[in-house]
């Protein structure tokens, strides 16, 4: 029991020793989550008494986590706060295109409300949005850890340093990664299995753009990769779904993978045995 006590009060010391000014998940969860509440009530019409408190408590709940990794900061917790609700408005008008987007162009969305209180893609562009605002005010940890709820919740992990136009469109959406130097521009369409990445990972690259640039009215379809800080999809292209690309693509293009399909005859063998990798 003893060892147990002292192993205990290392840890203490330790933690005390490097300053872990890391914000509560929990508290982070409940942030974004009351957030994207406030700008679209998921429950009936409320007063403007009830709007009232509820944005005072979430002003709350920021400067609580702010204070909580003030030591990184580089401005006061208060005005981070008053900065970030400045942006709000911005992030609202972006937040209805991309709902609107998503309404007008999947035949299975009976409605805007539908898409914006059922639909993973809205959710998690919805948490980049407020995320990516976080990494334009320069506050560390705070929108990974805001983007990593999106990404627990969703499977859709895009990292709050991208840069994404206006009426963004994710269908499905399980397994997209976007990382964190991807350029998008407006009106692009990402279906489920999409990766914009890196060709390498290397910590000597943090500072240098790896991952593509995909220009506007651009549809990805399930399952491709596009990777490299130098690749670009051009404007009004359509990438098939399960390409690999590593190269840029002119606008207009069209880009697709060809299967093959054989057909036996008499349940007789192939000359060609099958080969499955795993």
């Amino acid at each position: 029991m003893k060892k147990l006590k002292d192993f205990v009060e290392h840890l203490y010391n330790e933690n005390l020793a490097n300053g872990r000014d890391i914000p509560s998940k929990a508290g982070v969860n409940r942030f974004i989550n009351d957030c994207i509440r406030l700008l679209f009530p998921m429950t009936k019409p409320r007063s403007v008494d009830e709007y009232h408190l509820e944005f005072d408590d979430l002003a709350l709940q920021l400067k609580g986590l702010l204070y909580s990794m003030k030591a990184s900061c580089k401005q006061k917790p208060e005005e981070l706060v008053e900065r970030f609700f400045g942006c709000l408005p911005d992030i609202y008008k972006e937040l209805v295109q991309d709902a609107e987007a998503i309404y007008q162009f999947d035949p299975a969305a009976a409605s805007i409300r539908e898409v914006v209180n059922a639909y993973p893609g809205f959710f998690a562009i919805a948490v980049y949005r407020i995320s990516h605002c976080l990494v334009k005010l320069d506050i560390p940890v705070l929108p990974r850890m805001v983007s990593e709820h999106a990404h627990s919740v969703t499977g859709i992990d895009i990292n709050p340093g991208a840069t994404i136009g206006n009426s963004f469109f994710i269908d499905h959406g399980t397994g997209v990664v976007i990382g964190e130097t991807s350029e998008i521009g407006n009106n692009v369409k990402i279906y489920q299995g999409v990766t914009l990445g890196a060709i390498n990972v290397e910590k000597a690259m943090a500072a240098t753009k790896r991952h593509p640039t995909i220009e506007d009215n651009v549809v990805i379809y399930a399952g491709s990769t596009v990777l490299g800080g130098k690749t670009v999809i051009g404007h009004d292209s359509v990438i098939g779904g399960n390409v690999f690309l590593t190269c840029s693509v002119p606008p207009h293009s069209v880009v697709y993978h060809t299967s093959q399909v054989k057909i036996r005859k008499n349940n007789k063998n192939f000359k060609d045995p099958i080969n499955f990798s795993i």
